[in-house]
Formats: C-alpha cells, structure tokens, sequence
C-alpha cells in the first residue's frame, strides 16, 4: 500500500508539470525555454540545500550521474521547445509513448521479458491515451516538434532508466539537476531565448521546478529501486489522463465522455499490466 501511495502522488507531480508548463506557456506569461531553464534552477536549489542540510555528498562524477544529467537535459529541453509548436495532447501522446516503448525494449533486452498480461495491460491503456489525445492531431502541423517530443522521450526513458540503481535517490536527484542546469543553459541560450516574464510565469517555473520536478523526481528514483523496468512503463501512462482531469478542474477544459471512456481504458490496462506474476 505504501508503495503503491508513493507511485500515485508521483504519478500527479509528474502530471503537475503539464499543468503548470501549460499555465505558464500558454498563458502567455513566460516562454517556453526561460519556463525550463528556471525550472531546472529550482530544481538544483532546492534539492541541493536538502543535501548540504542532510550533510550528505554529491556524486557528480559518477558515469550514472553524467548518464542522468544529460538525459535530462535532453528531457527538459524537448520537453519546453516542442510546445512552441505542438498541440498539448499530442504532445503528451508522443512523450509517454516513446518512454514507454524505450523502456519495455530496454527490459527485454535486459532480460526483463514483459509477460503477455504486462503487454496486454499496456496495449489496453496505450488504447486509452490514443482515443482520449489523437484528436488533437489536427492542430499539430510542424514535424520538427513532434521529433523534439520524441527526443523528450528518449530522454526521460533514459533518465528513468538509469535511476533504477541509485543507492541515494536525494543526492543522486540533486547531482543531476545541478550538472542538467548549465547544460541546459548553454542550449537554451543558444536558440536566442528570452527571459522576459511576468511573476505568475516565474512562480508557476518555480513551483514545478523545486516541487513536482525536483522532489516528484526523488520520490520516482526511491520507486524505480522497487519495481521493474516494465511496471515503470506502463504506470507513468496514467499521467496524461490525470494531467487532463486536472486541467479541467484548475484550467476550465472541458471533459468529455469520450474522455471518460479513455480514463477507464488507462487506468484499467495499468492495474492489469502491475497485478501480473513477475
């Protein structure tokens, strides 16, 4: 039960992070690369002052850090310069489904096998993610940002991948977003970003950055110890879902039946996929 808590508030950090980049973003109140690298900022902030409370070191050289760091910048940077041109849903479509394809080869090819119920269970709730976002196909007209989305994928495949063997999850967190900032600086900067914003851009950056970003990130590395490569997969397909109920009680988005129905398929083939036998 304790883990299975840990997963769902994680699983609404992560689903967070949409809402507050969408808030942000497409409210108008700070562009989408000054949105990640104040994000980042945060981040690095917050989770290094834990560690220096704590007294504890930081293993920035270590070959899983630098794997860490540098995927998550790739994440981060896909992640905010996508939705200058990419419609939300599809967005989120491209991201989860990639990582979740990512990740069920890694398994495999790890010796993790997925079962035919894991499989099964994926497909049901990948179903759902399809039904409930491919509509908002219409409004995707630019190729290049559905590859950048694709590349945030890999990225938080990766990222997620290789925090299955961190000893500290606080630590290794605060070394990865402390060695992603000046990367994701220097790219960022370099595409001629902005840093004009008003207060709410800056605020809702550094919500997600020091809370659903920094701290969600620690709670999904203590997960990631304790369930397979597969498990993670599929779970983190339920974010999209929870991300679009949360737009509509905080952002006013309508929700449909359709909607509805998809939620069901999502939240249906997960809790089939993670009841299975290892």
């Amino acid at each position: 039960m304790r883990l299975f808590l840990i997963i769902t508030l994680t699983m609404c950090a992560f689903a967070a992070n949409s809402v507050l980049t969408r808030a942000a973003v497409d409210g108008g109140h700070l562009g989408p690369a000054a949105f990640a690298i104040v994000r980042v900022s945060a981040g690095a902030i917050t989770l290094g002052a834990l560690v220096m409370w704590r007294g504890g070191a930081f293993p920035l050289m270590r070959p899983a850090r630098l794997v860490g760091a540098f995927s998550l910048t790739v994440y981060m940077a896909g992640f905010s310069l996508a939705y200058l041109s990419l419609d939300a849903g599809l967005g989120a479509l491209i991201l989860f489904g990639v990582t979740q394809i990512t990740m069920f080869a890694h398994s495999a090819m790890t010796g993790q096998r997925p079962d035919v119920r894991q499989i099964s269970g994926a497909a049901i709730a990948f179903s759902g993610l399809v039904l409930v976002l491919w509509p908002g196909a219409e409004s995707f007209t630019d190729p290049f940002g559905a590859g950048l989305m694709v590349l945030a994928g890999l990225g938080w495949a990766v990222y997620s991948i290789a925090g299955r063997g961190a000893a500290d999850p606080l630590a290794a967190s605060a070394a990865n977003f402390i060695l992603c900032l000046p990367l994701i600086c220097l790219l960022l900067v370099l595409t001629g970003v902005e840093m004009q914003g008003d207060a709410t851009g800056f605020l809702l950056a550094i919500l997600s950055g020091a809370l659903t970003s920094g701290l969600g990130y620690v709670l999904w590395y203590m997960v990631l110890r304790q369930i397979t490569g597969t498990t993670a997969a599929v779970v983190q397909l339920s974010v999209p879902v929870i991300a679009i109920v949360a737009g509509a009680l905080l952002l006013g988005e309508a929700v449909s039946f359709k909607v509805t129905i998809a939620a069901l398929l999502v939240l249906g083939g997960i809790g089939w996929a993670v009841t299975a036998r290892r």
